[in-house]
C-alpha cells in the first residue's frame, strides 16, 4: 500500500464518524438502495427498510432523501480529497507523488466501489447549493492531481502538452474503477491500483 493511506477504508469500515448508531444505520442503507435502484427510483420507504426500521424513523435523523445523498456526497468527496491531498504533499518525486496519489485512489474506488458509485454518479440528483458544494470539492481534487502533473512537467520528469485535459484523463481512468470493479474478479484493489499507477505514468509521458 502507498503512503498515501487508504483514509476511507473498506466499506465494512466506512461511515464510522457518522452518529448515533441509527443515523449511520440509515446512510449505510441508503447507499446501498442508490447505487442498486437509483436515487430516483429509491424511497424513503426503501431506505428505511433496508435499515430495520420504519419510515418515520428516518425523518428523525435526515429531513429529506436528498439531504442523505448530499451528506453521503459530502463525505465521500472529503475523503476523496483528503487521500489525494495526502499523496500530492509527501516528499518525494512527481512521478512518486502521482503514482501514490493514483494507486491509493483506485483503491478506494475499487474497495469501496458502493460507495463510490453513488458518490461519482449521482451528482446530478443533488440540488444546487449542495450540487455546488460537491463541485468545489470536486475542484479541490483536480487541483491536487493537477499540481503534481504540473510539477512533473517543471522538473522535466514529464511530456505533457495539455496538463488540463490530462488532469481530466487520469481522474476519469480513476473513478471508473468504481462501475467496472467486482470483488469476485481476477484482481484485487491493490493490483488494480498499481497497474493504473504505471498506465498513467505512460501517460504522462515520465521520461
Amino acid at each position: 500500500m502507498g503512503t498515501a493511506e487508504e483514509t476511507a477504508g473498506g466499506e465494512a469500515q466506512a461511515w464510522g464518524e457518522v452518529t448515533p448508531d441509527a443515523a449511520r444505520r440509515l446512510l449505510i442503507a441508503a447507499v446501498e438502495a442508490f447505487a442498486e435502484r437509483g436515487y430516483h427510483a429509491t424511497t424513503t420507504r426503501d431506505i428505511a427498510g433496508r435499515a430495520g426500521m420504519s419510515p418515520a424513523a428516518l425523518y428523525i435523523h435526515y429531513k429529506t432523501k436528498e439531504e442523505l445523498l448530499h451528506r453521503i456526497s459530502r463525505i465521500g468527496h472529503e475523503k476523496a480529497l483528503e487521500i489525494l491531498r495526502t499523496a500530492s504533499r509527501r516528499e518525494g518525486t512527481a512521478r512518486e507523488r502521482l503514482a501514490d496519489a493514483v494507486s491509493s485512489f483506485v483503491r478506494w474506488h475499487a474497495g469501496g466501489r458502493t460507495t463510490a458509485r453513488v458518490v461519482q454518479y449521482e451528482l446530478d440528483s443533488l440540488g444546487p447549493d449542495a450540487r455546488a458544494e460537491i463541485l468545489a470539492l470536486r475542484r479541490q481534487c483536480d487541483d491536487e492531481v493537477r499540481g503534481i502533473i504540473e510539477d512533473g512537467v517543471a522538473a522535466g520528469e514529464f511530456d505533457v502538452l495539455d496538463v488540463k485535459g490530462t488532469t481530466l484523463a487520469v481522474l476519469s481512468l480513476c473513478i471508473d474503477v468504481a462501475r467496472w470493479f467486482n470483488v469476485d474478479g481476477p484482481w484485487t484493489p491493490d493490483e488494480v491500483g498499481a497497474l493504473y499507477a504505471d498506465l498513467v505514468l505512460r501517460m504522462v509521458g515520465e521520461k
